[in-house]
């Protein structure tokens, strides 16, 4: 029996894809193929997608901010309508528990930086404009043009191409948005797309605004990102692919915003660990093994004591890693990876404590995994001991003092985030500030005496951090307005007649607002 193909949104309408090759996801608690089947879409199609982006970016130029927040907010009404559909189909697409992870944390994220980027947009805080009265130049952040959104496996909804962060910033900043689907939950993400077409016919906004394709030959990826009509990309994923979507980006001149990978170190001072073991040990496997171990923030590296404090904390991490289920992995391809990940880390030098092999719990999952290796060994191949398990696993190296450590952080690659662990008492202050004035432009976020999985969504928030861990240690995919700068042109006025400035510009701001009425756009006459 023949299946039917889902179809793409281009302009508006859902058309059947002019794509041969299809896909299915996989269901990783069952091991089975999900029933829908999705297209491989050919360049003609990109093609067209892109010719529509380019006319509805056209269109919006000049737009207030107040049209597109209204859009997103609708947008966050229309995904909390589909709410229990969302749900159980992310679910049986990622194997991600309903609770408390996808119905009571992930969606609600969602929509909450969805209707955070709708307030920058309407407030306009994010143009950052700057007025010269004397030399009669002014300046502010505008639209880019159209943006293309990648988004991952391993959130669904928060950082999904047509739903998350980089998504609602692209639109916050006045930018149609192709969004890129994932081939491990595109059943998720077409839902998320009848919802932004909802938003869309209720606000009278382009039918070109979002767009939706949910896989491309890795030629025609290259192309995409490249393609003159683009403005900008923004990519959350696995480095291997990010670096050659960077290349093709780079040489043609098109931003190309990152988040690639990292293992976000923590260091365990002696005083942390003599105070209070037990606790840091809690915390440690929960930030580890929550969800499979699968964030972008997992701690994939801790440098501890050598000697019994540090061997002590290690057996009470392995076995409470032992007494641990495993978690479904998101895919077969996850699960290769990370075992591949261990075997590359065994190569090094590193020794399996626990775990290490594949099992462990229910469908496609591995065992709670820990590693272990001493300063020389991570000093003397630090590249290769730096590989990323993406999963539920972790690498303690044991140092013989601060100095040690700080050799150690030396040596780090760009990350996310970086912890240090430090007694409570104030003795230790000396000791993490040596640490932390190597650390501090190792990673984007600093933390001390807390796991660096979570991601609060709050304007102060950077999700970010140097080179690899990123593509631009500048920017931030959390956080309003910061993410918002991202897909923005720095845009510079002249000796412009004042009249023809726009309105963030003008001298006191004096009007010419949109306003809805009877369902038409108008804008009030100064």
């Amino acid at each position: 029996m023949t299946q039917t193909v889902q179809p793409v949104l281009c302009n508006g309408e859902w058309i059947v894809s002019s794509g041969s090759n299809t896909f299915q996801a996989a269901n990783p608690k069952t091991e089975e193929p999900m029933p829908q089947t999705f297209p491989v879409s050919p360049w003609d199609e990109i093609d067209r997608v892109l010719a529509v982006a380019a006319a509805t970016a056209k269109e919006m130029r000049g737009w207030p901010g107040s049209r597109f927040a209204e859009f997103l907010e609708v947008y966050a009404d229309e995904i909390e309508a589909r709410a229990d559909l969302l749900v159980e189909t992310a679910h049986q697409e990622t194997g991600l528990p309903v609770s408390p992870r996808l119905k009571d944390a992930e969606l609600p994220r969602t929509t909450n930086q969805i209707r955070q980027a709708a307030g920058a947009a309407r407030d306009e805080s994010w143009r950052i404009p700057t007025i010269d009265t004397g030399s009669g130049i002014r300046s502010m952040y505008g639209a880019v043009g159209p943006v293309v959104v990648f988004g991952p496996n391993n959130f669904p909804y928060a950082y999904n191409g047509i739903a998350g962060g980089d998504f609602a910033a692209a639109i916050a900043a006045g930018n149609p948005v192709v969004a890129k689907g994932h081939p491990s939950h595109p059943e998720t993400t077409r839902i998320f797309a009848e919802a932004a077409l909802a938003a869309i016919q209720k606000t009278g906004m382009p039918k070109g605004l979002v767009q939706l394709i949910y896989r491309t030959s890795h030629e025609d990826g290259l192309k995409l990102v490249s393609d003159p009509r683009i403005g900008g990309v923004g990519y959350t994923g696995a480095r291997q692919t990010g670096l050659r979507l960077k290349a093709a980006a780079d040489a043609a001149g098109k931003p190309i915003y990152l988040e690639l990978s990292s293992i976000n170190p923590v260091f365990m001072l002696p005083g942390a660990l003599k105070e209070r073991m037990e606790a840091i040990a809690d915390e440690f496997k929960v930030s580890c093994l929550m969800g499979a171990g699968q964030f972008c923030t997992n701690p994939g590296l801790v440098v501890i004591p050598a000697g019994d404090l540090g061997e002590a904390f290690m057996e009470a991490v392995a076995s409470r890693f032992e007494e641990s289920g495993s978690a479904t992995m998101l895919s077969e391809g996850v699960r290769q990876n990370f075992l591949s990940a261990v075997s590359t880390l065994k190569e090094a030098g590193a020794a399996v404590v626990t775990g290490g092999t594949a099992g462990g719990g229910t469908g496609v999952c591995v065992q709670n995994t820990l590693m272990r290796a001493d300063a020389e060994a991570f000093l003397k191949n630090p590249h290769a001991l730096q590989t990323e398990a993406f999963g539920n696993g972790s690498l303690m190296v044991t140092a013989d003092s601060t100095e040690q450590m700080a050799e150690i952080a030396e040596q780090l690659e760009g990350n996310l985030t970086g912890s240090i662990y430090s007694d409570t008492r104030g003795t230790e202050d000396a000791d993490a500030q040596q640490i932390e004035k190597v650390l501090r432009t190792k990673v984007g976020r600093l933390l001390n005496d807390k796991m660096p999985t979570g991601v609060a969504v709050v304007s102060s928030m950077n999700h970010g951090g140097p080179f690899p861990a990123t593509g631009h240690p500048g920017f931030t995919a959390v956080g309003v307005p910061g993410s918002v700068t991202r897909f923005g042109m720095l845009q510079c006025y002249d000796n412009v007649r004042h009249d023809r400035l726009p309105p963030v510009l003008q001298d006191g701001n004096p009007g010419g607002a949109w306003r809805r009425v009877d369902g038409n756009w108008t804008q009030d006459q100064l």
